[in-house]
């Protein structure tokens, strides 16, 4: 028996895919569950439409980040901040700065939580960043610390 899972089953399969099931399985418990849907040749046309439909969407997706992470390879930052005696930052430069200095010099959008740092940079010089624009795709941007 053919259905089309509506949710996510254990050992069976995950929401939208077309599977083969026994009639026993299908018809007691995946269906009176609202687990899946029965195989009929309309449902299952549907359900790959909407497949295709999500697979379109994740390559355009892919490809805007593709394009992305190419423009923040070119981009270059620099953050003013107050330095005291013997050249000790005040403060740090974290994530929530980077994508703030991005907005204001560039007019890019990035969001705090996609700038991947290990530590906050805590000194004054260049420094690579990584920025995660997609789950796949990466890019690194420099960011200068210089004095104010």
């Amino acid at each position: 028996m053919k259905v089309i899972l509506l949710q996510d089953v254990k050992k069976v399969g995950k929401k939208g895919e077309i599977i083969e099931v026994s009639e026993g399985y299908g018809r007691n418990f995946l269906l009176p569950r609202k687990l899946a849907k029965a195989g009929t040749v309309e449902n299952i046309n549907d359900a790959k439409q909407k497949q295709a439909a999500a697979k379109h969407k994740a390559q355009v997706a892919s490809d805007e980040a593709v394009i992305l992470a190419s423009q923040l390879k070119k981009v270059e930052l620099t953050v003013p901040v107050k330095v005291g005696e013997g050249g000790k930052v005040f403060g740090a430069i974290t994530g929530k700065t980077i994508s703030e200095a991005a907005k204001e010099q560039y007019d890019i959008d990035l969001d705090k939580k996609k700038v991947e740092m290990k530590d906050p940079i805590k000194a004054l010089g260049t420094y690579d960043v990584i920025i995660r624009v997609h789950p796949t795709i990466t890019s690194v941007i420099k960011v200068h610390v210089v004095e104010a």
